[in-house]
């Protein structure tokens, strides 16, 4: 399948979908008639990562406009990505367009289903572009981002910051990290749910396995019990 066939046919289906060396892959989920979950987790990092690209922009460069997922990025004839977020300068994309090709920035957000195709395929396809100045990564458990930059002929820096600010140049402007995640008490938050709902999934497993006694006697033996002749 082409780009351009499959655009005609992912457009208007449930899910998220992305085309691979020609073929149609569903990047969340895995029914492909229902819409594809994302984790909470992942919805709030891309909002936020889109927000905070726009507000560092829109001081000083109107020819740049920022996207959330949605459209995607036409790599080449057989295969397109659609980010989570990216940077796209020069002339407005039109109205009807559903890919591009000239990103400066795009901001994938790590998940446990895609952790492989954003550091491998991802990597080497949105730098075949050469648009594509910054590519990264987030990862809204550890908040950290994974820096990849364009460097000198096919060389790619990569930083993987925690705190401080990024340095988008192009389209020349600075990130902070926080700013790219949801905030410390939101995520301090879904940490703990999570611990807690992982402590009442063990505590249901334990429980489940925990052999019925009847009496002071295991069930597995009652049977052995019931056999013996009342005397007396």
């Amino acid at each position: 399948m082409t780009v351009d066939e499959f655009l005609l046919w992912a457009e208007g289906r449930n899910g998220r979908w992305e085309l691979h060396d020609g073929v149609p892959v569903q990047t969340h989920g895995r029914a492909p008639t229902a819409m594809a979950p994302e984790r909470a987790a992942h919805v709030r990092t891309k909002f936020r990562a889109a927000t905070a690209l726009q507000g560092a922009l829109a001081p000083i460069d109107r020819t740049c406009e920022v996207f959330s997922d949605g459209l995607a990025v036409r790599i080449d004839a057989q295969t397109t990505f659609e980010p989570d977020a990216m940077v796209v300068c020069g002339l407005p994309a039109p109205d009807d367009a559903l890919a591009i090709d000239n990103p400066v920035v795009v901001v994938e957000v790590l998940s446990p289903s895609t952790a492989a195709i954003d550091h491998g395929q991802k990597l080497s396809g949105y730098f075949s572009l050469a648009s594509v100045e910054h590519y990264l990564i987030l990862d809204p458990e550890r908040r950290v981002v994974i820096h990849h930059k364009r460097g000198h002929g096919d060389a790619i820096e990569t930083r993987v910051p925690s705190a401080g600010v990024i340095m988008l140049d192009p389209p020349g402007v600075e990130v902070p990290v926080e700013a790219l995640f949801p905030p410390l008490e939101s995520w301090l938050r879904s940490i703990s749910g999570a611990f807690e709902a992982r402590l009442r999934a063990r505590r249901i497993r334990e429980t489940a396995s925990t052999p019925l006694v009847v009496g002071n006697v295991d069930r597995t033996q009652a049977h052995d019990v019931r056999r013996v002749p009342h005397l007396g």
